[in-house]
């Protein structure tokens, strides 16, 4: 199972939110970039970062940070947040990301969700990002009428190989993953699920490691020590092989 570190930015520094609330943010490095070589170095295989002003406006508005992170490191890079166009994706992809990923236009327009999966395979993954059974959107700041089970049954239907399933109640809190639910969505999917939200430490990613999930989104836990990235990744049962930096692979983002 990977383990991929989360750099959540915005306005240009790397923070993390509790429960996906902009007001409950706390700044752990005015230096996005070195933060990325940082967890590159401790033996990360991939990075996973999400534009938050980008999640709130509809647009990205991190790009130059995005697009320098993703020319230092070395390993790939998935990013979220405000990805509602073909055109970003295009932007994004050609900058060197490895992965976009959707959230809002899974529940808004399902049609550029099927556009995205047709033109770009594999690279495309679909953000299910959840508050009691329910997907938001536009940052997780708006509820939606539709339920994880048909947004997922939705979704493999344009054509999505790869879902993220966050627990928007658990994230940035370090109380733990909400298992019961991810081994439901891990089931309902059947294509990869990286789960995220709550994981606070090594015993979570084990057991997230033996649900199934292809990934675990670690982000508060690896800035404040709870989960140290380094020792976390020789274990056995998790760590990843490396990926192409230019491929897919095979193993609030809204």
């Amino acid at each position: 199972m990977e383990i991929i570190p989360a750099i959540d930015l915005r306005n240009g520094k790397c923070v993390r939110l509790y429960q996906g609330d902009y007001s409950r943010e706390t700044i752990f490095s005015e230096d996005p970039a070195a933060m990325a070589l940082r967890w590159q170095g401790a033996g990360a295989k991939r990075l996973h970062l999400v534009d938050l002003d980008g999640a709130a406006a509809g647009e990205l508005r991190n790009a130059p940070v995005i697009e320098e992170i993703a020319h230092r490191v070395q390993i790939p890079v998935q990013v979220g947040g405000g990805i509602r166009q073909i055109e970003t994706i295009n932007h994004l992809l050609d900058s060197g990301v490895s992965r976009a990923i959707l959230g809002t236009a899974a529940i808004e327009d399902p049609g550029l969700v099927e556009e995205a999966c047709r033109k770009f395979g594999e690279r495309i993954i679909v953000s299910i990002d959840a508050r009691e059974g329910f997907v938001r959107g536009h940052g997780w700041k708006e509820g939606g009428k539709l339920t994880v089970n048909e947004v997922i049954h939705e979704m493999l239907q344009r054509g999505v190989k790869r879902f993220i399933y966050t627990d928007i109640a658990r994230d940035g809190t370090l109380s733990g993953p909400d298992f019961e639910e991810i081994a439901k969505v891990i089931a309902r999917a059947r294509v990869p699920v990286i789960a995220a939200g709550g994981i606070a430490s090594v015993e979570h990613l084990k057991r997230l490691a033996e649900l199934g999930a292809e990934g675990a989104i670690v982000g508060r836990a690896i800035y404040t020590g709870d989960i140290n990235l380094e020792e976390a990744l020789t274990l056995t049962y998790l760590g990843s092989s490396p990926t192409p930096r230019s491929g897919s692979g095979t193993s609030p983002t809204t």
